[in-house]
């Protein structure tokens, strides 16, 4: 943890901002891509010395634990409405329209964005009053609404809180730069898959793959209406598209290669970035060494998992997989895409291939004395989609371990279940009813955890339904 430093003094840029619906898309970019084209050219410094600095005291609230070789950026954009900006609208008071952490592993050049929709209400923690801040008392409420109590301190420390995830730095942008930065690069080239007329978003395209300028790109990552269901989340699937068409043209050759490209493109993103004092040079650097051969499909974007708040239709609540995403990117563990299972001998399944839990039928018994454990048990091996017949205490065997016994034939099905729990062995029987029967002994230690503290069985692509650099527009096109 850094040195205590003195409470924060936002700036006034910081006071007024309002976050835009797309602009982490332009943020994130300055994170990742745009610093690893930084390796090659000695006289970035001086570039980027241009950057706006805020002072934030992480030392105010107690944090998540870092993890070396992982570096975590909090991506907000803003939405500042007074200058070049003012045509976008008037402001509404200092609310993060978007958010997301970008997780970057410096070990081995990966990078996961997990998206926090500005609908997800969550805790929010206590916020003491800064500089152009009143602060705020611990309540429930938008994700968004800690910067408009405490500004992007208390939004820091709201993140971390919510999440578990310790974030090393914060980087902002406002819309101009972001237009600036796409007309830097020439463009960038989408597959636009249906027309587009969205007034309020100030953009108006036509079907099939064209290159985007600074103001039809800006409208496009903040189109909601005329797009899609005019949900935010389907707008952030929009953003991630975009994102990942961004870094692509980044990474090309004909921009990495481009001194004229890359001075007009970092010259666009440093006036528009302001980050914590934190994020220096120095630091900048060493991810540059660290993404220097970034690989688009290691780059994953995902939203974090989410579903509608019990308590208001209109409003967004993390689900049950949210922690083990928030875990594994804490840890460092790289969310590898769902990868196939290595082909089972016959000599392992008993001569049979690996069952589906639906075409298990299994009867759970209780031999611990512990009152509804069988009841629990069936819950969960429903919700995997097991077939169970029944539940109560055992009548014939009385294991002293947690044994899964299978009819002949069902060697396979015995090693599915018995993998899923935590210690089981398993044993045929000749005159089983059912394909088996789990008898819950005196070492139940319950079932194995799948989420894991390496997060290494999350998979962004098929369990979250995220994407990457490489596959963003797939679909699309």
């Amino acid at each position: 943890m850094a040195g205590k430093r003195s409470a924060p003094r936002p700036s006034s840029a910081l006071h007024t901002m309002r976050m835009s619906p797309g602009q982490w898309v332009a943020c994130v970019a300055t994170a990742l891509a745009i610093i690893a084209s930084l390796g090659g050219y000695g006289w970035y410094q001086g570039i980027v010395g241009n950057i706006t600095t805020a002072q934030v005291d992480t030392d105010a609230w107690d944090r998540p634990t870092s993890v070396e070789g992982v570096m975590n950026l909090l991506i907000i954009g803003s939405d500042v409405r007074s200058g070049e900006n003012a045509n976008y609208g008037e402001a509404e008071g200092a609310r993060p329209d978007t958010m997301l952490i970008a997780s970057i592993n410096v070990d081995n050049g990966a990078a996961t964005l997990v998206n926090l929709p500005r609908d997800l209400v969550v805790d929010l923690p206590g916020c003491d009053a800064v500089e152009g801040y009143e602060g705020m008392g611990p309540h429930s409420g938008m994700i968004n609404s800690a910067m408009t109590f405490g500004g992007v301190g208390c939004q820091w420390q709201t993140v971390e809180q919510v999440t578990g995830v310790h974030l090393d730095h914060f980087v902002m942008m406002d819309f101009t730069g972001f237009k600036d930065m796409v007309d830097a690069l020439g463009g960038v080239e989408m597959c636009i898959p249906a027309p587009v007329e969205d007034p309020k978003a100030h953009l108006s395209l036509d079907a099939g793959t064209q290159t985007l300028n600074g103001e039809e790109s800006l409208g496009y990552v903040r189109s909601r209406y005329g797009q899609g269901d005019g949900s935010d989340l389907s707008r952030i699937d929009r953003q991630q598209e975009f994102m990942g068409a961004m870094l692509r043209q980044v990474l090309s050759s004909e921009v990495m290669t481009s001194p004229m490209t890359i001075t007009n493109f970092l010259s666009a993103v440093t006036d528009s970035v302001t980050t914590d004092e934190e994020l220096t040079v120095e630091t900048m650097t060493d991810i540059a060494i660290s993404m220097r051969e970034v690989d688009l499909e290691r780059i994953q974007f995902v939203t974090v998992p989410n579903g509608q708040h019990p308590d208001d239709p209109n409003r967004l609540a993390m689900s049950a997989d949210a922690p083990a995403l928030f875990e594994a990117i804490n840890s460092g563990a790289y969310l590898e895409d769902e990868e196939e299972e290595p082909e089972e001998s016959e000599e392992d399944s008993g001569g049979a291939e690996a069952p589906a839990p639906a075409d298990i039928s299994v009867q759970v018994l209780n031999n611990t004395g512990i009152s509804g454990l069988a009841g629990e048990v069936q819950g969960v091996l429903l919700g995997e989609g097991y077939n169970v017949t029944g539940i109560g205490e055992p009548a014939v065997r009385f294991p002293e371990l947690t044994t899964v016994y299978y009819a002949p034939g069902e060697a396979a099905a015995a090693e599915l279940l018995a993998g899923s729990l935590e210690s089981a062995v398993t044993e045929e029987v000749a005159d089983l009813p059912q394909t088996l029967e789990l008898v819950i002994g005196q070492d139940w230690g319950g079932f194995a955890d799948s989420g894991g503290s390496s997060g290494s069985e999350v998979s962004i692509t098929e369990d979250l339904g995220g994407t990457t650099a490489a596959g963003a527009q797939e679909s699309a096109c």
